[in-house]
């Protein structure tokens, strides 16, 4: 048994026992998480419809009477109660477009268009099209107050592929005419308005809105007609009507434009005196309409028409000046207020959003706490278990592989050790076995050979137990590979260090240290054997972030034998690769031999 669990080890399909606790510890985590998640979650409040239709009765009122920043409120509560959508996407749709309409005249166009766009998705869920058509309409004002025009356009041709009513797709008509005039396409806009302007379309839904679109169509026609020219009849014609009718409707608001188009007319047309007139009653019905914009905008030109009269009345126009520097900052003071309030209620609102949401997932989360609980104990004792098991296994295997590898390593060395001495020493054996056999010992030249073949015999031996012994790479490193150059010197071979000092070791890492120890000495054991040079040159040299090592000697004999070296070389190319070095060998070189190698430091 213990022995087929060793061989399982060794196999290495350690892996697959591993896989397998994994697989154990999720079926398990699933059993468990299965459990909890058929736990009854807090019933969701289905009949939210009296609520919603309450909540936004509210809204219609605060809306009815002028007061936005409440009407915002209550229309963003109302959005939050119709969640999920799908369930009243009437009254979500609905409350959108008036939170849209709101945020466009404070002026946020970036928060209409993140808002409109949560609506879109449920346009073709909700009963009635206005809903639909109101949403891509606003959609297109908010980008026609950012000048741009052409997505303005595109979403109020959406809005007419969805409009039903004759009335509806007149007024976007209208619309699409007004953005070919910003866009000074004014043929484009008469071209749309002319068959329609003159035409007394009825809203049946609500009839009082049919003078107000007829007066804004005419007044749209007559502005492209005046911007086109050559229409000064057709133009004057236009606003003559557009008059007429808002004197039908008891609103001073629809005045203060059609006044405020004679004026332009009769600007174009250069009639001063009628163009002061126009635009003293335009800003007579902005001033009796309580309209502080259109207040300023009509002042403003009042002063300008006063002052291309060059009338003799500076009083007057510096009363008008006076009261246009008042009004205009109490205008501006006006609104940077309306703006902090509004930016109060639009911060609660999302606070209460927020707050709403965590009330929802408290009793949620309260309810799934126990089984949590109990399942982190559970999953405790289990992943301990496993870890536990895990780690028996992976301990028993790395200690097991670890031996295992220690000991062929081992016997690798020997064996490599045993065949280097083989190698080395046995033609040395042989001849000490040959000359003791012949030769007279007692003869004190005879004792001087026999010492000096043993004196070589240990200077080999030595040799190998340096290659194989440890290599000292702490600040000692520089001696250490000097020591071992200055053991290949003899009286036939002188060796030539350069730039060994001119860089400091001490930053390069030990591995590179033992590589480039050993890179040389394979290097001079080589030479040793197949060269005949009397000189060889070692130079060390840092070239930005590389230590290149230069070896060159004069010798001859090595040519015939590039391809013996270049084989027995090969360790040393592979050890310098280890460290992300090259090794370059100059196999074409007639004057020596020439061998290089870098590497990063």
């Amino acid at each position: 048994m213990i022995r087929d669990l060793l061989y399982f080890i060794q196999k290495k399909y350690i892996l697959f026992c591993l896989l397998l606790c994994c697989a154990i510890l999720i079926a398990l985590f699933s059993m468990q998480f299965s459990d909890t998640k058929k736990l009854p979650l807090s019933p969701i409040k289905t009949n939210r419809l009296p609520e919603i239709k309450q909540t936004l009765e509210k809204a219609h009122a605060f809306w009815d009477t002028g007061k936005g920043d409440s009407a915002y409120f209550y229309f963003n509560k109302t959005r939050l109660l119709c969640e999920p959508k799908e369930n009243y996407a009437d009254y979500y749709v609905e409350s959108i477009n008036y939170i849209a309409e709101i945020l466009q005249r404070h002026g946020d166009y970036y928060e209409v268009e993140n808002t409109l766009v949560k609506a879109f998705p449920y346009l073709d869920k909700t009963t009635n099209v206005k809903y639909a058509v109101n949403a891509y309409t606003f959609m297109a004002y908010n980008y026609h107050s950012t000048y741009d025009y052409e997505k303005a356009l595109y979403y109020h041709k959406k809005a007419l592929k969805k409009a039903f009513s004759t009335f509806r797709k007149s007024r976007i008509i209208s619309e699409i005419a007004f953005v070919y005039m910003q866009q000074g396409k004014y043929q484009e806009a008469v071209d749309l308005l002319e068959p329609i302007a003159w035409l007394n379309i009825e809203d049946k839904i609500t009839p009082s809105n049919t003078g107000f679109q007829r007066t804004a169509k005419l007044y749209n026609l007559g502005l492209s007609y005046l911007y086109l020219g050559g229409h000064k009849q057709e133009a004057f014609n236009c606003f003559n009507e557009s008059l007429k009718v808002a004197l039908t409707l008891n609103d001073d608001y629809e005045l203060i434009t059609c006044y405020y188009a004679f004026y332009k007319y009769y600007k174009i047309y250069n009639n001063p005196e009628l163009k002061k007139k126009n635009i003293e009653k335009a800003y007579y019905y902005a001033k009796k309409s309580n309209s502080k914009p259109y207040e300023i905008s009509m002042l403003g030109c009042l002063i300008k028409a006063e002052n291309d009269e060059n009338i003799d009345n500076t009083e007057s126009l510096k009363n008008h000046l006076k009261i246009y520097i008042r009004k205009t900052d109490s205008l501006m003071t006006a609104r940077e207020r309306a703006k902090n309030q509004f930016a109060d209620i639009i911060y609660n609102s999302k606070k209460d959003k927020e707050e709403n949401l965590e009330l929802k997932n408290q009793k949620a989360e309260h309810e799934l706490q126990l089984q949590r609980h109990k399942n982190r104990s559970f999953i405790s004792y289990v992943v301990i278990s496993i870890s536990a098991i895990s780690l028996v296994f992976i301990v028993f295997y790395i200690t097991k592989k670890g031996k295992r590898e220690r000991t062929n390593e081992i016997f690798k060395n020997e064996k490599r050790i045993s065949e280097k001495l083989e190698h080395e020493l046995e033609k040395d054996i042989d001849k000490i076995l040959l000359f003791t056999a012949k030769s007279d010992l007692e003869k004190e030249e005879n004792k001087e050979k026999l010492l000096s073949h043993l004196n070589n015999i240990y200077l080999t031996t030595r040799n190998i137990s340096r290659e194989n012994s440890e290599i000292l790479t702490d600040e000692n490193f520089e001696s250490a590979l000097k020591e071992m150059i200055s053991e290949y010197i003899s009286p036939n071979l002188n060796i030539i260090i350069n730039g060994l000092n001119t860089f400091s070791w001490a930053k390069t890492d030990r591995a590179k240290k033992i590589v480039v120890f050993r890179a040389i000495q394979e290097i001079f054991n080589q030479m040793k054997t197949l060269n005949d040079a009397t000189l060889i040159s070692l130079i060390f040299k840092k070239e930005e972030e590389n230590i290149v090592i230069l070896y060159a000697d004069n010798g001859h004999k090595i040519r015939q034998k590039y391809g013996i070296l270049e084989k027995r070389l090969q360790n040393v190319e592979n050890r310098i690769e280890t460290i992300k070095g090259t090794f370059n060998f100059d196999s074409n070189s007639e004057s020596g031999f020439k061998i290089s190698f870098k590497f990063p430091i």
